[in-house]
């Protein structure tokens, strides 16, 4: 009972490591400039995504730009849209293998069958999550490499946005849920090695009294 309640919780942690994850994907803000001018009313904020850069004024409206050329973008941002989209493809069909693999369900068959696709579904999560901070480490690192940089002028320079944070914690969903699955399935192999099934064998005894039997029949 206490693996099925370990195995569905880091379910409920790859499915909001899943959900972060599209999100993280599809946000615009993974950098963020904020110019703000003489007068608080024309403050504006550049947000730039993987897919989109937007503009948000103070005054409420709202602007976006799609980036249509995969080839003009810088080599930090191509890494990431395909390492995030693997991401969440990789955390999609974890999320569906260990639905079948889990052992409050009934679907999966006999135990061992359910114990190779709860393995199966914990690696597919741990290489979503890697996939997933891979791209944020990266992108970090570039924003905070040009923010410390002296020849870049000020009003270019960016911070990391709500997008950034949301894929670390999701990878980290990610992650911890693999690792769960995974040692949860483990330890059940583990325990059947050092543990043998009962073997029924037949006595020496009975086969020497059965030798003597034969001999005396001899005699």
């Amino acid at each position: 009972m206490a693996s099925a309640s370990l195995q569905f919780f880091a379910f409920i942690l790859a499915l909001f490591g899943a959900f972060g994850d599209i999100t993280a994907t599809l946000l615009p803000n993974w950098k963020v400039n904020a110019d703000v001018g003489s007068n608080i009313i024309t403050a504006i904020t550049q947000m730039q995504g993987l897919w989109m850069d937007c503009t948000w004024y103070s005054t409420g409206m709202f602007s976006c730009t799609l980036k249509y050329s995969v080839l003009s973008l810088p080599v930090y941002i191509q890494a990431a849209r395909t390492t995030m989209v693997l991401s969440c493809i990789l955390s999609a069909f974890g999320i569906c293998i260990t639905t079948v693999g889990m052992k409050c369900t009934k679907l999966g068959g006999d135990t061992d069958s359910k114990s190779h696709a709860c393995f199966a579904g914990g690696v597919c999560f741990i290489l979503a999550g890697i996939f997933g901070l891979v791209p944020t480490s990266w992108y970090t690192r570039e924003i905070i490499s040009n923010f410390l940089d002296q020849t870049i002028p000020e009003s270019s320079k960016h911070e990391p946005g709500g997008a950034v944070y949301t894929g670390f914690i999701s990878a980290g969903f990610l992650l911890i849920a693999g690792v769960i699955f995974c040692t949860s399935c483990f330890k059940k192999q583990q325990g059947a090695w050092i543990y043998p099934p009962n073997q029924h064998h037949f006595p020496s005894t009975e086969q020497e009294s059965n030798a003597g039997y034969n001999l005396k029949d001899y005699v």
